[in-house]
């Protein structure tokens, strides 16, 4: 724990000094946010030059940028050593400003690697003091002669200070640049910014940061760019009885109000973290390292803690050992905090984490939080070498950052809690999710072109599912070969590259010198051309297997087979193709797909199932009568076929039905036969994913009476099942994954009107009304219940959880009622919501956007939400931030019903009507929804009637229920 220490005379003197800077500063902050409020030109101020001070030379068309601060990307004339910054951080409003603002200073070593007169450095909404009459302070270092400085400015577009000089850098000579600043320390969730929360009556406030991806700059002025490493010493100002963390360790202090900590590693700018604040922690240690949790004072009390504690020492000893690597840090902190957008950040020693992402409380948490804590733990420690230790170069290659830590994250979990079989999760939550998105011509590849990705926007738009979900069974291509299982080539690509930066091509390097070196290894192709095809052409085949011939064939796979494909692959869209597969029950030797067309010996009269436990990236088509021996065979004893590959017989075929293969469409609805029989969770899961497509395109029309009788008749046997085994609902069933399927079992069974369902959830809900202090509903089943019940309610009961949800002190009990209050089906109940959700004071901003999207997912609220976010657009795209990495999700909620004409020209409308306010992260999530509403309005004509006709055969075949 951070105490600080005395400050000595000297220092006193100093901090006086720093003092008088800061009451100048405020001062000047005053006029300045009134000139902001005001969109008036900004002027230095007393000393203080503003962000918005453009470049004289800056040319205001559109044209090609010509100028070195015009462009996105830094000139690589410049490198970066070290940083030395100080911040000071108010937990007060100013009285003369109302704002909550930060001081600091920064002291950046720079190499020059090329002669220059220019620099260029990223400084974000920070206001500079003026230095002898410039932004900075230039000094030679080791004997260098610094030149001075000519002119200096902030770029605003491209979030740059730049700095002529009167004469040339010296390449191979170092030099300090030197800058004195103050920001806003506001709640917007960016960069060194203000997250609060009330605890024992009163409002406390946390100095906080988020620098990924490119909000550092934000903080202090740097070269932010992943591969502009450097070490960072970093002191911290702040309140006696506060806490000051950061990367390191601290190093000096015992009761005052400067913490220092050791210099870092060398690292990225997107890896800091600063925080200053009350919490209290827990501590565990890894041999020689310490491993805190903090949180709120009352959260640590109450052992909400203690569960990521435990894990945390066995994962971060399996991924030692897993990439035969030392942890690289001295200690490794991890904090809740009550306002944070992402859902954790991987900063170096100091990793940040939403409240519902650390925190478990086992009395009112349910089995999903705690799995939550476990797997989002699992990814960011997995970081803390792939990823932190070894860096991407630029964010086109995000996925080697993001998709190897979602690989190793189910291992390390499974480390930690291996009666969980949470690997068999990974078809639900990575492959089935990704196809989804990956299957639009609109999608792109993992690896983008550099130029493609520039501006801050585009950068945030990488945070997608594909980056952090495809290349898990991308590289699951390989690592079923065998030869990664010894781990050499993800030691050998960590201690070549250990605090430097790499592009794909280094890490195919390392896999290829491990198949030469792995005896008995062999690949048709080496790892360079197998790996390419899957990285640097999007999308991915659906393999059709003839078992009538024996021929395979390949094909890319889209949702929407009418759609152009205007993005060209190196390929043409081919790929090479692992095809793991049985034929008959027993398992065959794998065959190798090179070219579009092969041969097999997949024919005769046994079923044949192909992508054996889904370890390929693909679809799998099969001729009518493969098919029909596969329905046979769930119908008559499904538990032959392999668990996984009876969620991925649902899930391919339901999609292939979308694609319009040549097959009936109704045939996916024989396949929902087999379900009344099913009892796991991961092939029920799969079909409720699927089958909720059909709601969404039939929810609002004629066809849904029959759609809900049908499954209603399915989901039933489903319900009274675990109705028994839990003896009435008053036991929790054993397994883990069946914890889940009752979860699905009651929450699907009320959603096709099933009464006994309706009453159960009822009364429960109204038990807990009666006693608020005492609530009867078990954990797991909170959410359903609550907004089941809901649903079926009123106003006194959206009442109700709304008052439970402005009690609740425990994130998790308060995320299940926040969505749950968007199951009313009462439309002004609604329309309040949506006003409620851009209210900070009753909605925290990192929940403003899915609180919306719940209320999109509302067949009643989806109207709503779409008229809401149509006339606000503006408003929430600059309050909330167009870089915020929920945008995208944004988009994709409130349109995913759409399915007629006439929303297809309101989205083509929202889209011209704010071209110029912009769509920031969510540019890509438009585009995808426009292609996805006109698939929808074609799958509904040409299906609608044969599936509606199919329903109502089987729903009075077996009667109505």
């Amino acid at each position: 724990m951070a105490k600080g220490f005395y400050i000595s005379k000297n220092m006193g003197l100093a901090g006086l000094l720093m003092g008088t800077v800061a009451v100048v500063i405020i001062i000047a902050l005053a006029a300045v946010y009134d000139k902001e409020k005001t969109k008036n030109q900004n002027k230095p101020v007393d000393g203080v030059a503003m962000l918005t001070t453009a470049s004289p030379t800056t040319s205001s068309t559109l044209s090609t940028p010509k100028d070195p601060w015009e462009h996105y990307r830094l000139p690589d004339s410049l490198s970066p050593v070290s940083y030395n910054i100080t911040l000071w951080p108010r937990l007060v409003v100013n009285a003369s400003t109302g704002l909550y603002i930060f001081t600091g200073q920064s002291a950046v070593v720079f190499q020059c690697k090329k002669d220059t007169d220019l620099i260029v450095i990223h400084c974000n909404k920070l206001n500079l003091t003026l230095l002898n009459g410039h932004h900075a302070r230039l000094t030679g270092l080791d004997g260098a002669t610094a030149p001075t400085v000519k002119t200096s400015w902030l770029q605003v577009k491209t979030e740059y200070l730049v700095i002529q000089l009167n004469g040339k850098l010296t390449a191979g000579k170092s030099y300090r640049l030197s800058t004195d600043f103050q920001g806003e320390l506001a709640d917007d969730l960016k960069g060194f910014y203000r997250s609060e929360y009330t605890e024992d009556g009163g409002k406390k406030v946390v100095a906080t940061s988020q620098m990924q991806a490119t909000f550092a700059r934000k903080a202090f002025p740097c070269f932010d760019e992943p591969a502009m490493k450097a070490v960072f010493h970093i002191t911290l100002i702040h309140q006696r009885g506060t806490v000051a963390l950061s990367n390191g360790r601290d190093v000096d202090g015992t009761e005052v109000t400067m913490t220092r900590f050791e210099p870092t590693k060398r690292m990225s700018t997107y890896l800091l973290a600063f925080i200053v604040s009350d919490f209290d922690h827990i501590t565990g240690s890894i041999e020689n390292n310490n491993v805190r949790i903090w949180a709120r004072r009352k959260a640590i009390a109450e052992g909400h803690g203690n569960y990521a504690l435990n894990v945390t020492g066995p994962m971060l000893k399996f991924f030692e050992r897993y990439y035969n690597a030392s942890y690289p840090l001295s200690k490794s902190d991890q904090i809740a905090l009550p306002d944070f957008n992402a859902g954790a950040m991987e900063n170096w020693g100091l990793i940040t984490y939403r409240e519902t992402a650390l925190l478990y409380d086992p009395a009112i948490s349910s089995v999903g939080n705690k799995e939550r804590v476990l797997t989002v733990v699992a990814h960011e420690l997995a970081h803390m070498w792939f990823g932190n230790l070894v860096t991407l170069r630029w964010w086109n290659d995000l996925w080697l950052n993001e998709g190897f830590a979602s690989y190793v994250e189910y291992l390390g979990a499974d480390y930690a809690e291996p009666t969980w079989n949470i690997k068999e999760q990974t078809i639900l939550n990575d492959v089935h999710k990704v196809f989804a998105v990956d299957a639009l011509a609109s999608s792109h590849p993992l690896s983008r072109k550099e130029e493609e990705v520039n501006q801050p926007d585009e950068i945030s738009e990488m945070f997608n599912t594909i980056s952090y979900s495809k290349v898990l069974y991308v590289l699951e291509n390989l690592l079923q070969q065998g030869f990664l299982c010894s781990r050499t080539s993800p030691t050998s690509y960590l201690n070549e590259f250990a605090f430097n930066n790499t592009v794909y091509s280094d890490l195919w390097d390392h896999l290829q010198k491990a198949v030469l070196t792995t005896p008995g290894m062999s690949l048709p192709h080496t790892v360079h051309d197998i790996m390419n095809r899957w990285i640097l052409q999007m999308g991915f085949p659906v393999v059709t297997i003839d078992t009538a011939m024996g021929h395979i064939t390949q094909k890319h796979f889209l949702l929407d087979p009418d759609s152009v494909v205007d993005r060209p692959s190196p390929y043409n869209y081919t790929w090479l193709v692992p095809i793991k597969w049985m034929k008959g029950g027993v398992e065959r030797e794998q065959h190798w797909l090179l070219q579009e067309t092969g041969i097999s010996n997949a024919t005769g009269s046994e079923w044949v199932l192909a992508n054996l436990n889904v370890s390929g990236y693909y679809r799998v088509n099969y001729d009518m009568d493969n098919w029909e021996r596969l329905l046979n065979q769930l119908t008559t004893d499904h538990t032959v076929i392999p668990l996984i590959n009876r969620a991925q017989i649902v899930d391919d075929a339901f999609n292939l039905a979308r694609d319009s293969v040549p097959w009936e469409s109704v045939l996916i609805l024989y396949i929902t036969r087999y379900l009344s029989q099913e009892r796991d969770y991961i092939p029920w899961e799969s079909a409720l994913r699927n089958l909720n497509y059909y709601i969404l395109m039939f929810d609002r029309g004629q066809a849904y009476g029959v759609l809900q009788g049908y499954l209603k008749m399915q989901i039933t046997p489903l319900f009274e099942y675990f109705r028994t085994i839990t003896v009435d609902w008053t036991r929790v069933p054993t397994g883990h994954n069946d914890q889940y399927n009752q979860i699905n079992a009651i929450s699907f069974a009320c959603r096709m009107g099933v009464e006994r369902c309706r009453v159960l959830t009822s009364d429960w809900f109204r038990e807990w009304m009666l006693n608020p202090d005492h609530n009867p509903i078990h954990p797991n089943l909170k959410k359903t219940v609550y907004c089941n019940a809901i649903a079926a309610g009123g106003v006194e009961e959206w009442d109700f959880a709304w008052q439970m949800f402005k009690n609740a002190t425990v994130a998790t009990e308060a995320a299940k009622l926040r969505s749950s209050l968007a199951c009313t089906k009462v439309p002004w109940l609604l329309n309040r919501y949506l006003d409620y959700s851009l209210d900070p004071a009753k909605i925290r901003k990192q929940d403003c956007t899915s609180t919306i999207n719940y209320i999109a997912g509302n067949v009643v609220g989806m109207p709503l939400a779409w008229d809401f976010i149509r006339a606000r657009w503006n408003y929430i795209y600059t309050e909330y931030g167009g870089g915020s990495f929920s945008f995208s999700n944004l988009i994709n909620s409130v349109t995913r019903r759409f399915s007629t004409e006439f929303e297809l020209k309101q989205l083509k409308q929202f889209k011209e009507d704010n071209a110029r306010v912009g769509f920031g992260s969510g540019t890509l999530a438009l585009e995808q929804a426009i292609e996805r509403t006109t698939a929808n309005i074609k799958w509904v004509a040409e299906n609608q009637e044969h599936v509606m006709k199919w329903l109502a055969n089987e729903y009075h075949k077996h009667g109505a229920v």
